[in-house]
């Protein structure tokens, strides 16, 4: 369902170079270009540098520039990748191909780990930093609003969601947690992130269970019996849960 993602050229065929230099930079670009296909980043990030540094204007300049964003997130560099990139959205704002910018900037932070096999049981949730996932999402959302029409908006939304999901479960991790420890406050507040935050995923019905059993816990029958009537209409097959809960402490 995700794209494959490969290096985007701004040029065409058969670029127009009719001076010297233009020349000399277009064959700097095309050696770049083969390191890049043979999938050599870090020899391409090389020949990208050189070739920026001798020719810092000009379209091979663009496409070096958007390029090396490319070959960072290939070579697993996600800060210097996205440091590319932002130096291309702020340098070429206008340029027809900033959405992929965007999209690297998305794709060098997106991390699958932090999804229900990236939470490694017995190890704290809370150490977990989901910074990586909040910042993926708001370049895929970036690109989406800004460019809805863009041949990466498809698979931007697709991840968009992902992540939504992710977090919302990594959220959901955090406050069982806290709640195996007895920290029903802090379990409470998690829940309340998901019910805020992420609306429209699934960790929807874990969060409301968790709001029941915190508030027993805390002994808020009133908000645990409003959270239990609100799991009912929405989550009918998890009242069995809620209601023992709610028969526990009485």
């Amino acid at each position: 369902m995700l794209l494959t993602l490969t290096a985007c050229s701004l040029f065409g065929s058969k670029p127009n170079a009719d001076q010297a230099k233009t020349a000399s930079a277009e064959v700097m670009y095309n050696d770049a270009k083969k390191s890049l296909d043979k999938s050599n980043f870090e020899e391409a990030i090389k020949q990208l540098e050189s070739l920026q540094s001798r020719y810092p204007y000009g379209r091979y300049a663009q496409q070096a520039q958007l390029d090396m964003a490319y070959a960072y997130y290939r070579q697993n560099e996600p800060e210097s990748a996205i440091s590319a990139a932002d130096s291309f959205i702020k340098q070429y704002p206008n340029n027809p191909h900033v959405d992929y910018a965007y999209y690297v900037k998305g794709l060098a932070n997106f991390n699958p780990g932090i999804g229900a096999f990236g939470l490694t049981f017995g190890q704290d949730p809370t150490e977990r930093d989901p910074q990586a996932e909040q910042d993926s999402f708001a370049s895929f959302k970036d690109l989406v609003s800004r460019f809805p029409s863009s041949r990466y908006a498809p698979d931007s939304r697709l991840r968009m969601q992902y992540l939504l999901d992710a977090l919302a479960k990594y959220e959901i991790h955090v406050a069982k947690y806290y709640l195996r420890r007895g920290a029903d406050i802090a379990a409470v507040n998690r829940a309340k992130v998901v019910l805020t935050q992420y609306p429209n995923t699934p960790s929807i019905q874990d969060a409301l269970l968790i709001l029941v059993q915190g508030y027993d816990a805390l002994g808020m029958n009133k908000l645990r019996d409003d959270a239990k009537r609100v799991l009912d209409l929405n989550f009918p097959r998890a009242t069995t849960t809620a209601n023992k809960v709610s028969a526990s402490s009485q």
